[in-house]
């Protein structure tokens, strides 16, 4: 966990400490006043204090939590950042290209591991490689939503539709919904659809503003998967 992390995490905790905190001030405040007009009027520019200060607070906070991150499984996955970068707009280019860049590792467990301190008011990119039964390999999918993908079992579950187009009306790039698995997809009867093993978790974790990006490697095959992304995992 990077010292940015901590920092954002510890400045979340201390500004609803300190709501809390100015709450009860008022709270004693307001006794105060209903005793004597003395007291009321000694006990006026205390709290003025305590809310200026907080508005502070909140506005550093806030300022520091709406930062932007770019969520990626692994290093190998470089060249698809820059690609995505590329396309985007100028000002946006501007914006994300100083983004922190997390690589989390492949899986569920390695994202909560990896994102679960990040202020939830932050906006996440995620970009990174997808199976698809019938897309060409080398297509963009950005993600509408997303889903766990258990063909064998059957319960209740959310699909998660809290995505942000990025790039919206960008020729040559389709929308799609993505399903999330923990096993690599090898068959599926699902069309117009990309496969990952990430995106429902970072989902889950409730982020403010999420983007996400799939780029196809492979039509459900493990070997051209390895061929196309020369080897990342």
């Amino acid at each position: 966990m990077s010292f940015k992390h901590k920092y954002r995490a510890t400045a979340t905790s201390f500004r609803s400490f300190y709501l809390h905190f100015l709450f009860f001030m008022e709270l004693s405040t307001c006794r105060l006043r209903l005793q004597t007009s003395k007291i009321e009027q000694k006990s006026v520019s205390l709290p003025i204090i305590f809310v200026y200060v907080g508005i502070f607070l909140y506005l550093c906070t806030k300022f520091t939590n709406m930062a932007k991150f770019i969520i990626q499984a692994e290093e190998g996955e470089r060249e698809l950042r820059e690609k995505v970068l590329a396309l985007m707009s100028e000002a946006a280019r501007a914006e994300w290209s100083q983004a922190e860049v997390i690589y989390t590792g492949v899986g569920g467990i390695n994202i909560i591991r990896a994102l679960q301190t990040l202020p939830r008011e932050s906006e996440i990119l995620n970009i990174g490689y997808a199976g698809s039964a019938n897309f060409e390999v080398g297509t963009w999918a950005q993600v509408t939503e997303v889903r766990l993908n258990h063909p064998n079992v059957t319960y209740p579950e959310p699909t998660l539709d809290n995505f942000s187009i990025l790039l919206p009306d960008q020729e040559g790039i389709c929308q799609a919904v993505c399903y999330t698995n923990c096993d690599f997809v090898l068959a599926s009867d699902y069309k117009d659809c990309v496969f990952d093993m990430e995106l429902a978790f970072i989902a889950a974790l409730g982020f403010a503003k999420i983007h996400s990006l799939k780029y196809v490697s492979d039509n459900l095959s493990l070997h051209d998967y390895h061929d196309f992304t020369h080897g990342v995992e």
